[in-house]
């Protein structure tokens, strides 16, 4: 039973990105009667106009993500709260990747091939932190990119939404992976 399940998902997992190519298109055309490549062409226009006004916002925030990780304030941070994380059972080898999630995806990205490179693949920190890769955002550029490229100012709650979700991703990352990993 799960044989032919796994088969029947490879063989739809061939075709669906063929079929999505030329089924929305063929979709538009025909039923809604809509100058796909024209509108196609217009969206990548306002895509570039859009890329044109992020880029100061883009460059702010990757400037400063650097400047906090070159300045060694991130090293003295983790140094200070070291003794709380193992109390708490935080691994302080994924404190970096925790704090820069929020601001940098590429930042964290490379972080998390630090952890990679100096753990393996298979190790605890590892899997922790690639759990959190992926369940956390990185809210700050979204907020600074697309909220900056539509000029909107006043950002309400969306900060303290996204880093307490940020925060819940973190803390069920640690405590998931352990569980799983380590019981």
């Amino acid at each position: 039973m799960t044989e032919s399940l796994i088969f029947i998902t490879n063989q739809l997992s061939k075709y669906i990105i063929p079929f999505l190519l030329v089924g929305i298109p063929f979709y538009g055309l025909i039923i809604k009667k809509v100058k796909v490549y024209e509108s196609f062409v217009e969206g990548a226009k306002d895509g570039f106009d859009i890329a044109l006004r992020i880029i100061p916002y883009l460059v702010a925030i990757l400037v400063a993500v650097g400047m906090f990780r070159a300045s060694g304030a991130m090293e003295l941070f983790i140094s200070l709260i070291s003794p709380i994380l193992n109390v708490i059972g935080f691994p302080a080898e994924n404190v970096p990747l925790a704090m820069m999630r929020p601001l940098s995806g590429s930042g964290s990205l490379g972080l998390f091939t630090d952890l990679v490179n100096e753990y393996g693949t298979d190790s605890i920190y590892t899997k922790i932190g690639a759990t959190m890769f992926g369940s956390t955002e990185t809210t700050f550029y979204v907020l600074a990119v697309y909220f900056g490229s539509v000029g909107i100012r006043k950002s309400r709650h969306a900060l303290i939404a996204g880093l307490i979700a940020d925060t819940v991703g973190v803390i069920a990352a640690v405590y998931i992976c352990k569980l799983i990993f380590i019981a």
